[in-house]
């Protein structure tokens, strides 16, 4: 792709269907290399919005409102950073070719919602993936959680993010808690869950992978592998690289090639697995930039988002790590709009720490509204510094 001038007739313009954190990132890469970023999303403020040449706020589940927009600007890429957008008409707006959706309509389609994408992987491409069911009521949620998962199950929205209405089931007792939360944390109307059998495992990772452009032809490469903890399916912390042992790494990186291959495209993945001993299993994939590739700030000489940006341009990426590194999310601790931050300096002087504030408007208790980010010999040292990085931050009132 030929690069231009922002705000001219040679520049490459890049539209980001949300805005949030991940996608500020992304947009900061776009602009170093020239392009023209229009920054969408829900509400005024968001992240991206903030360093894009220009903001619109739209229900991006509106397809009519989606359309006239994308008419109206004009974009060469649309890049999708949340599920809840209106992907048939993304797919619309390729077929009508009006813009190049990354990495291609049909891959946002599958992967904003956990049906496509877990039907894709399990029973098309035969991957091994926790035992799963869907259901539509209250009622085929219990039924299949009593004879296909078991409890202890997972109850999640066929389309939600970061953790929001995802239960952990214990009993047939905290079924109509869980369907409760799902509808309250689900991006749809149509009620409609996932309710996943648990793994035994003893770590999950990101394996981040990326297809670009080399010589004309699409390649696929990976980042060393991301170590993460979740807590209520909303990652806390993570580190790269993960130890472990050659053949899951392998496992790893051919499942991960697996989905992508199917998925098509350039960009970067983030293809989440469950790792026991040599076995691995499936879980989800995002294709864009994965929150727990925040670590990659500090970790590699290319973050995931400047590989993003690079390869959905068709230009070349550097997967090498520089050294080890981890992520500790900073939270809002309150509900309240415009908060402050003190510590800041506090946290800066922790060895080998960075700070990432991500300038939401709004903050509430559970919200991430920064990351810690800290480099060190190895990855356990990395952890501790990160942690009492984030741990040094203080939200405050105005």
């Amino acid at each position: 792709m030929r690069l231009g001038t922002p705000n001219s007739p040679t520049a490459v313009r890049v539209m980001l269907l949300g805005s949030g954190e991940l996608g500020k990132e992304v947009v900061i890469e776009l602009q170093r290399l020239g392009c023209e970023v229009i920054a969408v999303d829900r509400y005024e403020g968001a992240p991206a919005q903030q360093v894009a040449h220009r903001g619109h706020v739209i229900a991006m589940t509106d397809a009519g409102a989606l359309r006239a927009l994308v008419e109206r600007e004009r974009p060469h890429l649309i890049v999708p950073e949340i599920e809840a957008i209106a992907t048939d008409e993304l797919a619309r707006i390729e077929a009508d070719g009006l813009a190049t959706v990354i990495p291609t309509a049909r891959a946002a389609q599958l992967t904003m919602n956990r049906e496509g994408i877990r039907r894709l992987a399990a029973e098309e491409l035969g991957l091994p993936t926790s035992a799963y069911a869907f259901a539509s009521t209250e009622a085929e949620l219990a039924k299949a959680a009593a004879e296909v998962t078991g409890f202890p199950c997972f109850v999640k929205p066929v389309m939600s993010s970061s953790g929001k209405g995802q239960s952990y089931v214990e009993s047939a007792d905290g079924i109509a808690a869980a369907w409760r939360y799902a509808l309250e944390g689900g991006r749809v109307e149509q009620p409609r869950v996932i309710v996943e059998g648990r793994v035994d495992f003893d770590f999950e990772i990101t394996q981040l992978t990326v297809r670009s452009l080399r010589d004309g032809a699409v390649e696929t490469s990976f980042c060393a592998p991301i170590g993460h903890r979740q807590v209520k399916g909303d990652y806390v912390e993570s580190w790269q690289p993960q130890a472990m042992s050659e053949a899951a790494l392998a496992k790893s990186r051919a499942i991960a090639r697996a989905v992508t291959d199917a998925l098509g495209g350039q960009g970067l993945f983030g293809v989440e697995l469950f790792v026991k001993g040599d076995d691995v299993w499936f879980s989800e994939v995002s294709p864009r930039p994965h929150d727990t590739g925040l670590v990659t700030l500090v970790t590699q000489y290319q973050s995931e988002f400047c590989i993003h940006a690079r390869a959905i341009l068709g230009l070349p990426v550097d997967v090498t790590q520089r050294e080890p590194g981890a992520s500790a999310v900073i939270y809002g601790g309150m509900d309240a709009q415009g908060i402050a931050f003190d510590g800041v300096a506090e946290a800066l002087s922790v060895p080998g720490a960075d700070i990432r504030l991500f300038g939401k408007p709004e903050s509430f208790e559970r919200r991430r509204m920064g990351v810690a980010l800290a480099r060190a010999e190895d990855v356990d040292q990395a952890r501790e510094r990160a942690r009492e990085a984030a741990g040094r931050v203080k939200p405050a009132a105005r």
